[in-house]
């Protein structure tokens, strides 16, 4: 029998997934980690980026998060992400815009634009993009 441990990930707005899981993969602050059930506990914080929860060798579900805190106990692993997206449903349209938007206002050298907001936001749709194309070599 595996071992499993039980993941929730939370966005400010709704829950978006609760289930158990065999691992769960994510951007930490320092690189990205990987979670076994009966982990160590921790807390750390979350860059933008793809969060992996592995249910069983033939079923990973991809998720999308902009940032947030991961808690990590024995038996639970919880997201809390300030904005969390199933992979599955990223708009790449409009990734790409907030992308051509972000650098097009990185490029104003005019000093009205707040630059640590563009880089944030630049940042995010490159990670909603990479996303994306993860999902799409795995064949998701």
């Amino acid at each position: 029998m595996v071992m499993t441990v039980h993941v929730d990930i939370v966005s400010a707005e709704k829950e978006i997934f609760s289930g158990s899981a065999e691992m769960v993969f994510a951007p930490a602050e320092m690189g990205e980690v990987g979670i076994s059930p009966q982990h160590a506990p921790m807390i750390t914080r979350l860059n933008p980026g793809e969060v992996r929860v592995k249910i069983s060798d033939k079923e990973s579900l991809p998720y999308y998060i902009s940032g947030g805190i991961l808690e990590v106990q024995p038996h639970l692993v919880t997201v809390l992400a300030d904005t969390a997206i199933r992979a599955k449903d990223i708009d790449e349209a409009a990734a790409l815009q907030a992308k051509a938007r972000a650098e097009e206002a990185l490029a104003d050298k005019s000093g009205k634009i707040d630059y640590a907001t563009a880089q944030a936001q630049l940042a995010q749709a490159i990670m909603q993009l990479r996303t994306l194309d993860r999902l799409r070599k795995r064949g998701g």
